[in-house]
């Protein structure tokens, strides 16, 4: 049945953000709607200035037997700053100051739209790279892992504090926390990472940093590779850090018993 041009518009934009990062051939449209590659061709056209123009998608077209469509989800750098400067507005509330500097965030990590906002935007940072997990650690980094992953259509897994029989064999690692100066455990199952898998981390906040530390060692132990680590807060902390690079949307500041936010180096990293 011949599908109209609106329809199959809809439809076509509808399959590729459902799909991201997804090569999918120029076959699969035409046999799905009925239209020759040449329409099908002009419609991804039309994708793609509107995404662009826009500024939340990049849609490649490879030629080809074997080429097709690829859609990446992302931010230009002028909706990235407009996002962050939301978020930070949000953020941006004494009464969220906890004891030991951390920030009560559970709200904003349970939103749906800053779900959906804080993956995109970890996601366009690497949108040029090769991923094939993201990480976190319970519980909070969770959802924003999974939203990562949904942009980036990867797997993510979680990194759990205790071992749980439903995982299976497992890989500990001791960690240092870096606020507390505590040795702590963390676990990951066996099953969940590859050797030489190019590996995102994700958490929820920044102090010290001995937990994002402790992922990479787990990491290191799996015989894996670090592409970068990402935070939707950071924290102050006094001292010396124990990760070295991480990128944050938000930095929060609680000095001379004031609270503050603000944007982090997110901007700075990814567009210059």
């Amino acid at each position: 049945m011949k599908i109209r041009r609106s329809n199959r518009l809809v439809d076509m934009t509808r399959y590729l953000l459902e799909h991201p990062r997804e090569l999918v051939s120029l076959k699969f449209f035409g046999e799905r709607y009925g239209s020759a590659k040449s329409s099908i061709s002009e419609d991804l056209g039309i994708i793609r200035k509107t995404l662009q123009d826009w500024g939340v998608g990049k849609l490649e077209t490879l030629p080809g037997a074997s080429g097709g469509a690829r859609l990446t989800p992302m931010y230009s750098a002028d909706n990235a700053k407009m996002v962050i400067d939301q978020l930070v507005e949000k953020v941006d509330d004494e009464s969220r100051l906890l004891p030991g500097g951390y920030v009560y965030l559970s709200d904003l990590l349970g939103d749906p739209e800053v779900l959906r906002e804080v993956g995109r935007l970890i996601a366009t940072q690497y949108e040029a790279q090769d991923v094939d997990v993201v990480m976190t650690i319970e519980t909070k980094g969770i959802p924003l892992a999974q939203s990562v992953a949904m942009y980036l259509n990867r797997p993510f897994v979680i990194v759990r504090n205790s071992s749980h029989i439903t995982e299976g064999s497992t890989v500990s690692v001791n960690y240092v926390s870096g606020s507390s100066q505590r040795i702590k455990k963390m676990e990951l199952s066996r099953r969940t990472l590859r050797e030489g898998a190019n590996v995102v981390v994700v958490d929820d906040f920044l102090k010290g940093g001995g937990t994002l530390n402790g992922m990479k060692s787990l990491i290191d132990e799996f015989g894996a590779h670090l592409v970068g680590m990402n935070v939707f807060a950071e924290g102050q902390f006094e001292g010396e850090r124990l990760i070295g690079e991480c990128t944050s949307l938000i930095k929060v500041d609680s000095s001379d018993n004031q609270f503050s936010a603000k944007p982090g180096n997110y901007l700075a990293t990814v567009f210059n």
